[in-house]
């Protein structure tokens, strides 16, 4: 904990305004906002500040709508995503249809030498 305040720093519970925001959404007559969910497993409205780290996330094929950050939590609430994620940069890979029946992974574990585990 910083045990001196700066006028210029927020808070970190408090909401700063990330203005327009590119956000996925699901192609369609009616396109949906896309929800994500955070590495602990809680459900995530997710916003990008450009055009492009939206496409270097989510690939360039990306439907993406513009929404303010009211509107998109305004979105998002009633679905049950209370958090809104800003310009994420790790993503997990998608998964294809090959990688998803190609079985268990049967590579070689390595062995370590013989050793006495002891406890204190």
């Amino acid at each position: 904990m910083c045990l001196f305040q700066y006028e210029d720093d927020p808070e970190p519970d408090e909401r700063v305004p990330a203005g327009p925001l590119y956000v996925p959404a699901r192609p369609g007559a009616a396109q949906v906002v896309r929800l994500f969910r955070t590495p602990l497993g809680a459900r995530t409205a997710v916003g990008f500040t450009s055009a492009e780290r939206l496409a270097a996330t989510l690939g360039v094929g990306q439907p993406s709508i513009r929404l303010s950050e009211t509107a998109l939590r305004a979105m998002a609430e009633p679905l049950g995503a209370s958090l809104l994620t800003v310009d994420p940069t790790l993503t997990a890979p998608a998964v294809t249809a090959a990688t998803a029946t190609t079985g268990p992974v049967t590579a070689p574990v390595p062995q370590v030498p013989e050793t006495v585990a002891r406890t204190a």
